[in-house]
């Protein structure tokens, strides 16, 4: 996917975010182990959404693959040490496709 694809499928992953209730932290954040594409905060938990987009739900799914996931988590622990938080937090996946967008909360290996 052209990275100006991922742009658009991240600003509607900010907009879904934004209409459902959260608070936008961050996006685009880098460490040496990969990138997370939106810190969003609600009520007293972060989440850490990865965006992923296709031209439908199985396509862009299966982008999230565990050596993917396990770097991001990796990425997620370099955050809040970096910003020396202790707080609640999970990780999500936001699948955009055309037609859809759907957040899955709390995924895990």
């Amino acid at each position: 996917m052209s990275r100006a694809k991922g742009n658009i499928a991240e600003e509607r992953a900010c907009a879904y975010l934004l209409e459902n209730g959260y608070y936008i932290v961050a996006c685009n954040f880098y460490s040496r182990f990969g990138e997370i594409d939106i810190i969003a905060k609600k009520e007293d938990t972060l989440h850490f959404v990865e965006v992923k987009s296709g031209e439908d739900y199985e396509l862009a799914i299966q982008n999230i693959t565990p050596t993917k996931l396990s770097r991001f988590t990796k990425t997620v622990y370099v955050y809040l040490k970096k910003n020396a938080l202790d707080v609640d937090f999970c990780i999500d996946a936001l699948i955009v496709t055309p037609q859809n967008i759907e957040l899955l909360e709390n995924i895990t290996l």
